[in-house]
């Protein structure tokens, strides 16, 4: 039997402890594929995310644990850095680099995967699921909802989460955020990662991940999930459709109302 267990509260897909350096969590038919591939992606460099160490006598997968600090709500006023930002950006190009060929035999994905199949999407690179140390990004967890697709699609939600464009984003803060412009953090983001996107493509990017997440979380909810996943959805919803509005507007040719 495995020593203590604290449990990691914060996710809303599984139950989440931490069993002295390691972290165990329910595992399921994708498990052995998303261990490959952090194998593959650790040997490759990428040591920012998880040791896979396979399967507990419970079944559960087990996982090394990345010490820091994992922000919750409301968010601490550190992690909307410019420094956090680029950090995010180049650990995404960094991971998606080193997936680039990664195929499992036998594969199988918690989620569908994407056309086009650049990457291994991390699905859910966001600040809850994002390790600090001092302040500064060290790791990225929860990795069991990777799937092949677009490097945008991916980015496109950091960008959601950290730029932000979240409606929740500094629900509860106490500091001053007016200072903080999403559009030109996106831009920064952008550039940290190093791609040649124009903002209007990682916005409509963003809409579309935002809807696709909204009808995901609907259908969790009418699964047996947490009956919060539908507020989520709406909040979802809502927010594709103010970003798709920012993306149009944005679009206009020069001398027209931009973002």
């Amino acid at each position: 039997m495995p020593g203590n267990e604290e449990p990691l509260t914060g996710g809303n897909m599984s139950e989440v402890v931490r069993v002295g350096d390691t972290v165990r969590r329910s595992a399921g038919p994708w498990t052995p594929t998303v261990h490959a591939y952090l194998r593959q992606v650790r040997d490759r460099g990428v040591t920012e995310v998880p040791e896979p160490f396979g399967l507990d006598e419970r079944g559960r997968e087990i996982v090394s644990f990345l010490p820091g600090d994992v922000p919750g709500w409301p968010a601490p006023e550190w992690l909307w850095s410019e420094a956090n930002l680029r950090d995010a950006g180049r650990l995404l190009r960094r991971l998606h680099d080193a997936s680039v060929g990664i195929d499992p035999p036998g594969a199988v994905w918690r989620l569908p995967a994407r056309e086009p199949a650049e990457v291994i999407c991390h699905n859910d690179a966001a600040p809850y699921n994002m390790v600090f140390r001092a302040g500064r990004l060290a790791g990225l967890i929860d990795v069991d909802t990777a799937s092949p697709g677009p490097r945008l699609w991916d980015l496109a939600y950091t960008a959601y989460r950290l730029a932000p464009f979240a409606a929740d984003a500094f629900a509860g803060v106490s500091y001053e955020v007016g200072h903080l412009d999403p559009p030109v953090r996106l831009d920064v983001l952008v550039d940290a990662y190093g791609a040649g996107w124009s903002r209007v493509e990682v916005l409509g990017a963003m809409a579309e991940r935002l809807t696709d997440l909204a009808a995901f979380s609907e259908a969790r909810a009418d699964d047996g999930g947490p009956a919060e996943l539908r507020e989520h959805a709406a909040m979802y919803r809502t927010d594709a459709a103010r970003v798709a509005d920012l993306a149009a507007r944005s679009a206009r040719p020069a001398g027209g109302t931009s973002i």
